[in-house]
């Protein structure tokens, strides 16, 4: 059993909460497709921009697999709108500022970073069924080589 409290099975938190570009989102104006939800912690830095561009290269190929990806951080829809347009990226990014999908999703871990302990965005991608199930999780996740599992995944589920 998983320490967390959102597991495969479970029916995703359903939260509208403001994106870059369309204005508003919830996971429910998705339904009847798959969505790749992942939370990053931070706009524009290194690892979370390549994480960011791996998707927006991969977006024709999660297409085609009727699948939608959506990005959550903390940022503003304003760093949000900064970010993608730097990046070209060509999927909404949903603002969290008051953390609601976050906690919702329990990405909201104790991190450290030289010593300090804080409670940050932990890296995660879920995978959200038609029907508005989670369909697979990962957690701690490692950029390198991740939206090509993450793609992989997709494609066995719809097998």
């Amino acid at each position: 059993m998983s320490d967390y409290t959102l597991n495969p099975g479970d029916a995703a938190p359903d939260i509208e909460l403001p994106t870059w570009p369309e204005g508003r989102l919830k996971l429910s104006d998705l339904n009847g497709r798959w969505i790749i939800l992942y939370f990053y912690p931070k706009d524009s830095t290194p690892g979370c921009t390549t994480e960011s561009c791996e998707f927006r290269d991969a977006l024709p190929d999660f297409s085609g697999a009727d699948a939608a990806i959506v990005g959550v951080s903390r940022d503003s829809v304003k760093s949000h709108a900064n970010f993608t347009e730097k990046q070209s990226l060509n999927f909404p990014l949903i603002s969290d500022a008051d953390e609601l999908l976050c906690k919702a999703f329990d990405v909201m871990q104790i991190k450290k970073n030289y010593g300090k302990e804080y409670l940050g965005v932990e890296r995660s991608t879920f995978i959200i069924n038609p029907e508005g199930d989670i369909a697979y999780v990962w957690r701690k996740v490692k950029v390198k080589d991740h939206v090509a599992e993450v793609l992989k995944t997709l494609k066995e589920l719809q097998a």
